[in-house]
């Protein structure tokens, strides 16, 4: 009697273990399970969701997800010795480029591209693209005098302020308008320190032209005594091979030159002449209008890409009304402006954001 009433006891504590072990789903469904109460496949899957969340996957090595989910036939009977599953391997065509290997946590179905990522965009971002645009000597250095007797620290200053105008309208926010004061020699050396303490991706100084003394001729004008040399005419582009950035600074002059061909411009040709003296300067493009100028400080001093643009000369009589209207102001501006456009995407493109 006593053993009947012990197996009846042993009977109840199994039932009532057995009753714990009977849970709900989400949906409202009972189950019965073993362990902690889930299927084998289902904490296949809750082991492959952790994973995902709590370990680092590789592009290359994505593919275990899928082969898990699948499991194996409902009825399939295991094999005796399981060899442990290969890794997926994306396939890739022979030629394309290796992929790029990327760290990502996830929680659901990734779609993983197995090619390099590109940059979202492939256009400069101008705010963050920095300018110093020089203008060319000073209120007390002032540069050469036009036919008409007007200095030539006013075109730069005017030029240099309508370039600011434009550039800034396309959206290069730190254009910065470098204006220095003193003596020449003294304020070479102060716009080169200024420009570089502004860690600019690019200085350009502003200038006009003039001629050697020795092609001066005398004139009046409004009954002022004066000069003037119509011999020469056009726009040029100066580099130096000594700055430490020359082949850089060398391909935005070529867009520079490039940009006032196209506006109609046609650049000086008396730098290669003999007759120059020691003005004289090597043309390093014949197409564009571009001259080496290696010694000139502000070009071989500054620690960015430098050019020096001549928009055109003031001690031409005719060309100097031009260079003082706005229309060829506007003309200049608008080639500069296209040329830092153009030479900020393909930096850009190379370097990626600035």
């Amino acid at each position: 009697m006593r053993a009947k009433v012990r197996a009846h006891a042993v009977m109840k504590r199994e039932q009532k273990s057995l009753r714990g072990r009977v849970g709900l789903l989400s949906s409202g469904r009972k189950f019965a399970g073993s362990g902690f109460g889930v299927s084998p496949r289902r904490r296949t899957i809750i082991a492959a969701m952790a994973a995902l969340v709590l370990l680092p996957i590789e592009v290359s090595d994505a593919g275990w997800l899928s082969d898990v989910l699948k499991g194996s036939p409902k009825n399939a009977k295991p094999p005796k010795h399981v060899a442990p599953p290969k890794r997926a391997v994306l396939a890739r065509p022979a030629a394309s480029p290796k992929p790029h290997t990327v760290k990502l946590a996830a929680l659901g179905p990734v779609a993983f591209n197995p090619y390099p990522l590109k940059p979202a965009a492939t256009m400069c971002d101008p705010s963050k693209f920095r300018i110093v645009l020089d203008v060319g000597h000073t209120a007390k250095s002032e540069g050469a005098i036009s036919a008409r007797n007007v200095a030539e620290f006013v075109f730069n200053l005017r030029l240099a302020q309508r370039i600011e105008e434009k550039l800034k309208a396309e959206g290069f926010a730190e254009t910065r308008l470098l204006l220095t004061e003193g003596k020449a020699r003294a304020s070479l050396v102060k716009r080169v320190a200024a420009a570089n303490n502004l860690h600019a991706n690019l200085f350009l100084s502003i200038h006009h032209d003039s001629v050697p003394d020795s092609f001066l001729e005398k004139w009046e004008f409004e009954g002022k005594k004066s000069h003037f040399s119509d011999r020469f005419s056009g726009y040029s582009v100066f580099v130096s091979r000594n700055n430490p950035d020359f082949k850089t600074s060398l391909a935005f002059a070529e867009l520079v030159g490039t940009e006032m061909k196209a506006q109609g411009l046609q650049y000086a040709r008396q730098y290669t002449q003999a007759i120059m003296g020691r003005y004289q300067h090597p043309l390093l493009n014949k197409e564009t209008g571009v001259y080496s100028y290696d010694q000139l400080v502000v070009l071989r001093s500054t620690r960015m890409p430098a050019v020096l643009l001549e928009a055109g000369s003031i001690i031409n009589r005719d060309e100097e009304l031009k260079m003082d209207s706005a229309e060829r102001r506007d003309i200049i501006s608008s080639g500069v402006t296209a040329a830092v456009k153009v030479f900020c995407d393909s930096r850009w493109a190379i370097l990626g954001p600035l």
